[in-house]
């Protein structure tokens, strides 16, 4: 995987910079395997806009990914590498021995043809102590839901007792039941993060609006906007008043903090 800067022929291509698409091997998605996916426009179930600057963006489908993995014991064959436009990870079409049809997340260095065994997908408990390990469960049974962008990675640092201890993306280290499984690996696509999209075009077919800024609004729509000429400065506020930077928002109580070691770094 590697990324590639094209010459500047137009002002939009002057600061671009795009992965290239050699990994992939197939074109069209899975028909069996996709559904439509509905845009909602920031809009809730009533038609109120609760999350502004959404709309517009290029029509997607919605690759149907197994993050439970619980095909144990049947070996698969990786059929394709394919693009999703859903997230920055590649994803890999695997078809089982048995008929079963699934699209994962892509880790570093799958090839087409290679074959997945019981041995990619386990429980932390199988798992060796520091193992480099992605898509991981919270809960058992639950599906994968930690370390699934592109080029992230946890790493399996200890066990106790019925817990293991692992290093998240974040820096956070936390204890996770070691019934939950994980996937051996990094997840590919790691030159995702150099991507530069170049243009304000790119962002428009991702379904992004133009965002504009709390301090040039007035004081009606924004805790930091009006004042007489240019006024910058103040405390950084969201919409509805509350500190934007440096403000904790986890709840002091919750349940899950107790199986914090170590918290995200700043």
């Amino acid at each position: 995987m590697a990324v590639r800067k094209l010459k500047p022929t137009t002002p939009g291509q002057r600061h671009k910079v795009i992965g290239v698409f050699d990994d992939i091997t197939k074109r069209t998605p899975e028909k069996s395997l996709t559904v439509g996916k509905r845009s909602t426009g920031g809009r809730n179930n009533e038609g109120h806009l609760t999350a502004r600057y959404r709309g517009g963006g290029h029509r997607r489908k919605l690759r149907l990914i197994d993050f439970k993995r619980n095909k144990d014991g049947v070996p698969a064959v990786v059929k394709a590498i394919e693009y999703d436009p859903n997230r920055s990870a590649r994803i890999a079409l695997l078809y089982y021995k048995d008929g079963y049809k699934a699209y994962i997340i892509a880790p570093n260095g799958l090839e087409v043809g290679a074959t997945i065994e019981r041995g990619n997908a386990l429980p932390l408990s199988k798992i060796p102590v520091g193992t480099l390990i992605h898509n991981i469960e919270l809960r058992p049974g639950q599906g994968a839901a930690m370390a699934r962008a592109a080029g992230t990675f946890a790493q399996l640092t200890s066990r106790e007792g019925n817990y293991a201890i692992i290093k998240l993306p974040s820096g956070e280290t936390r204890k996770v039941l070691a019934a939950c499984k994980a996937t051996v690996g990094v997840v590919g696509n790691s030159d995702h993060a150099l991507e530069q999209s170049g243009k304000a075009g790119r962002s428009r077919w991702l379904g992004r609006r133009p965002h504009n800024r709390g301090v040039v609004m007035n004081p009606v729509d924004h805790p930091m906007g009006g004042g007489e000429g240019r006024q910058s400065g103040g405390h950084p506020r969201n919409r509805n008043g509350l500190y934007a930077k440096g403000l904790k928002t986890r709840a002091p109580k919750k349940q899950s903090s107790k199986y914090i070691i170590e918290r995200r770094k700043k």
